[in-house]
């Protein structure tokens, strides 16, 4: 079992078992509702995920689907679609206290990838801030 939450901790999760799914997806939804160039999820069943404290606010981004947040901090959790993904829900994986456990199997929506992120790793990195040691 694996636990996670928003940035404020109003708001605390459980998953558990075999993820159907973990990945990076770049669609523009995605994008626009983090403020990110792609966001992780990782998709469980209902039986293998449960709210354990708090109650994130709802927001219908499509016909179909509903983005889940942090009425407080404002922190992305939870996708859910009856349409696509009936009995289950789409984690952002990145709220979870360890979210290097389930690391993203593939990319989706490279359709609408950011074209900048397609060579991202060829940027040069830092442990930390630039300058600072």
């Amino acid at each position: 079992m694996l636990e996670g939450g928003c940035h404020c901790g109003a708001i605390r999760y459980w998953v558990r078992g075999e993820p159907v799914h973990a990945a990076l997806c770049h669609c523009s939804d995605c994008r626009r509702h983090a403020g990110a160039p792609m966001v992780s999820w990782t998709l469980f069943g209902n039986d293998d995920f449960a709210v354990t404290k708090g109650e994130a606010k709802v927001y219908a981004s499509s016909e179909h689907g509903r983005r889940h947040f942090c009425g407080d901090c404002g922190s992305g959790l939870f996708y859910t679609s009856q349409a696509v993904f009936p009995g289950q829900t789409d984690v952002q994986s990145a709220t979870l206290d360890d979210p290097g456990a389930l690391p993203p199997q593939g990319q989706i929506q490279t359709a609408e990838r950011i074209p900048w992120m397609k060579d991202i790793g060829a940027l040069p990195q830092f442990e930390r801030f630039p300058g600072q040691d």
